[in-house]
């Protein structure tokens, strides 16, 4: 029996093996999505059906480790979201949400539409028992008859969010607040205070929190198959749930640990719980007015935007 609430050096699928079947209250895993990321250890650049193998083995061990009333989120990129859908539901998963985590600070592109998002899947064992603490109010959002219509009819402690976790603040800066109907987590950027440095892939805990608190309880046990910068671990021991998680990456596994020890349970989670603290808005720039000759330069009225044209 592996010890629990520590990072193992493992490879996952051996690691899983390990575990008691039906003993994993929530698995979380944010995978390597083979679009050819320099890791520590891991081979980012498999042939396309080695990746679906390895993919199906790993979530295979997922399935097995899993409660009956077990949860697992699966985080994953575009490239293969579909795939491991299905093969998740090959393997007995039932899908019950799909999530689009929509964040600021993405790839951008030059011949392509920029990419600013992650597949979030929640699949459960049992789709008339599992764990859904919808009633939880740190992860509900007040309604539209609370926000716009003061309608005494609304639920006083709000509803549950939507599924698509979007909207940039600064594209509509009065128009996104943090407590309404949609999830806005900024990406962890490189000069973020809870970027552990380590590792390039790192989630918000204020997103983790989101999820851990729906689907498990206090003193619940959490998996993380891919511990890589260990969030998922830290937010599981903050929000007082057991926990175990797996890396390839001897590097990875040390660095998690250090970040363990320097938690404890009821630790406040980082990250700005307001999303406009951590992406603030774009400051107005002068307004330009092109003649053939000259160029005039206004200052900038509130609220106007930079134009530019030219005759």
């Amino acid at each position: 029996m592996l010890q629990l609430n520590t990072i193992h050096n493992i490879d996952c699928i051996a690691g899983m093996q390990q575990l008691e079947a039906g003993s994993i209250d929530l698995a979380f895993a944010d995978p390597p999505f083979n679009i050819g990321y320099d890791y520590d250890v891991y081979d980012d650049r498999k042939e396309c059906d080695q990746y679906l193998d390895w993919s199906k083995q790993w979530i295979a061990g997922v399935h097995r480790a899993l409660k009956p009333s077990g949860t697992f989120w699966l985080a994953i990129g575009d490239d293969y979201a579909a795939e491991l859908k299905v093969l998740s539901q090959q393997v007995g998963f039932t899908c019950r949400s799909w999530v689009i985590w929509y964040y600021t600070f993405g790839v951008n592109c030059k011949m392509k539409f920029s990419r600013s998002h992650t597949h979030l899947f929640l699949f459960v064992k049992d789709k008339k028992s599992f764990t859904f603490n919808f009633k939880d109010k740190a992860i509900r959002v007040p309604s539209a008859r609370q926000l716009v219509y003061a309608d005494s009819r609304g639920n006083p402690d709000g509803r549950l969010p939507d599924d698509t976790w979007i909207l940039r603040p600064q594209d509509v800066p009065e128009g996104f607040q943090a407590d309404d109907d949609t999830w806005y987590f900024p990406r962890v950027a490189g000069t973020f205070k809870e970027r552990a440095g380590f590792h390039g892939c790192q989630m918000p805990e204020q997103l983790l929190g989101r999820v851990i608190r729906a689907s498990s309880n206090h003193d619940d046990l959490v998996l993380d198959p891919f511990s890589g910068s260990a969030t998922t671990l830290v937010v599981a021991k903050k929000l007082g749930r057991r926990f175990v998680g797996f890396d390839l990456s001897a590097d990875y596994a040390t660095r998690g640990l250090k970040r363990l020890e320097a938690v404890q349970a009821g630790d406040k989670l980082e990250g700005a719980e307001e999303p406009l603290l951590s992406a603030p808005a774009t400051p107005a720039q002068p307004r330009v007015t092109r003649t053939k000759r000259k160029i005039f330069v206004k200052k900038p009225t509130a609220g106007s935007l930079f134009e530019g044209k030219g005759e």
